[in-house]
């Protein structure tokens, strides 16, 4: 049976990643200003969206994986590996 969640029941397994590395970066780096840095590169999603994302209650696209590594200077194999 196809299942299109990740091993801990959570809709993405990059999430936590994503946060990790938002927080790492050198200049503070809020769930907003991931949101405002996403949308410069013309992906449409708000704080709450980045939330869900982080938390792994939001399923993650391809497209957007591409601009969230862009944007966080990561490799998208990165955002991938747990």
């Amino acid at each position: 049976m196809y299942k299109n969640k990740a091993a801990d029941g959570e809709n993405n397994i990059c999430g936590q990643k994503v946060k990790e590395i938002r927080e790492r970066l050198p200049e503070k780096t809020s769930q907003r200003k991931l949101a405002d840095m996403l949308q410069v590169e013309g992906l449409d999603l708000d704080k709450n969206a980045v939330q869900r994302i982080e938390s792994g209650k939001r399923f993650v696209t391809d497209i957007e994986l591409k601009v969230i590594a862009k944007v966080l200077g990561v490799s998208y194999q990165e955002l991938l590996d747990g």
